[in-house]
């Protein structure tokens, strides 16, 4: 194997003396008081979270600190707040795909352009030929499990939504990856469309139609009042989870974000960027209120169901606001300190062990990385790579092996 990094002391005294004059410390914008919207939660949730982490870990190798960090993830948590009225069988397939969407969230983080591809031919088939595509990827049996669960009651709209918006996932995140490849980040409009992809909201909006047995109308969801709520909630959603998630991603060098993009782009600090995607999220709730002030009638029936669709949609933006401070993702044991507070540390930026510099060329990829948590959702051909890239911090390290 190649292997080109800087020696660890060159690493110590480079991390030392990047942005001497840095913060150490954020305060995050108040969007918790800002939104009214009532806070509910299924009586299900403590049911449904043992459940369907037994569902995420079956048949699967992980280590006792992998799977700690599965439990402070805490999606049942989140399933529960934001589908508070569905019966148990629908939330446990909700809850089951938000488990899965976060790993995979997790697993194209450090994936290329080639291996996301391949994970999404395997999931995309799963949905397209959920009874006939056979394939022994974990990744493409869990897509499987919860999507012939859908098939049994939702409507033929929803589950055209649900596998339309996947494909708009799977496209954006190989955006995301050529652009972290490329190391590019986009000015603020381009950020904010592919955004509203990446984030894996949309097929979260279609399951708000599962959840409750809605059947509405492809005219009535493509109303443009329609769509705007759903592009009101999907926004606060995704940039209250850029200011929270932000400490995590920029500790590993991610620039996904953006905080980052608003940085880059208008030349400020990070408390004005800060403060800025804070007010962009507060404007998004009020925008999410006006459009719903001014949905038209559709007769009875419909406007019920476009009720509870709405309602749906409140639920995520209130129950995300308050789950963000509740799981273990953003600030560990931390959240209702912060919560509180409103303030947290920055992480310092991951630094390279030393381990990472003697990997010996003549293992098998699999054997060298056999620890890492996003394997067993991998399949061989794709964990089976020529190069790869390891990413800290702000510096990267270039990978190859030769095949043997």
């Amino acid at each position: 194997m190649l292997l080109s990094p800087l020696s660890t002391t060159a690493l110590t005294m480079f991390s030392s003396t990047l942005c001497p004059s840095s913060p150490t410390k954020v305060v995050i914008p108040d969007l918790v008081s800002h939104c009214t919207f009532e806070l509910r939660s299924s009586t299900h949730q403590k049911r449904l979270s043992a459940d369907s982490e037994r569902w995420l870990f079956r048949s699967d190798n992980l280590d006792e600190s992998t799977r700690r960090s599965f439990h402070g993830l805490k999606a049942g948590l989140l399933t529960a707040m934001c589908y508070p009225n569905a019966g148990y069988p629908q939330l446990r397939v909700v809850s089951d795909f938000l488990n899965w969407l976060f790993h995979l969230d997790n697993l194209s983080d450090d994936m290329g352009n080639r291996s996301i591809t391949e994970v999404a031919n395997v999931v995309m088939n799963s949905l397209h030929h959920p009874y006939t595509y056979h394939s022994n990827v974990r990744l493409g049996r869990m897509t499987r499990s919860f999507y012939r669960r859908i098939l049994r009651t939702a409507s033929p709209g929803t589950c055209q939504r649900f596998v339309e918006t996947l494909e708009l996932f799977f496209q954006a995140i190989n955006e995301q990856a050529t652009d972290r490849n490329n190391k590019f980040i986009p000015g603020l409009q381009a950020y904010i469309a592919l955004r509203r992809d990446t984030s894996g909201c949309k097929p979260c909006w279609a399951l708000v139609e599962y959840a409750y047995d809605l059947d509405i109308p492809d005219e009535v969801m493509n109303h443009p009042l329609i769509r705007s709520l759903g592009e009101a909630t999907n926004d606060l959603v995704t940039w209250s989870n850029d200011i929270f998630s932000y400490n995590v991603e920029q500790s590993k060098g991610q620039t996904h974000n953006m905080i980052d993009v608003i940085m880059n782009e208008r030349g400020i600090d990070l408390q004005s960027a800060f403060n800025f995607v804070g007010e962009l999220c507060k404007q998004s709730i009020d925008r999410f209120i006006e459009c719903r002030e001014q949905l038209p009638s559709w007769g009875p029936k419909i406007d019920r169901d476009v009720t509870i669709y709405i309602e749906g949609l409140a639920d995520w933006i209130v129950g995300s606001l308050h789950w963000s401070f509740d799981t273990e993702r953003y600030f560990g044991k931390r959240g209702h300190e912060v919560k509180k507070t409103r303030i947290f540390k920055l992480l310092q930026p991951r630094r390279v062990s030393p381990w990472h510099t003697f990997l010996p060329v003549s293992q098998p990829f699999n054997a060298v990385f056999g620890h890492c948590s996003w394997l067993p959702f991998l399949a061989p051909e794709t964990a089976n790579v020529l190069q790869s890239c390891l990413v800290y911090g702000n510096l990267t390290y270039e990978v190859s092996w030769t095949k043997h």
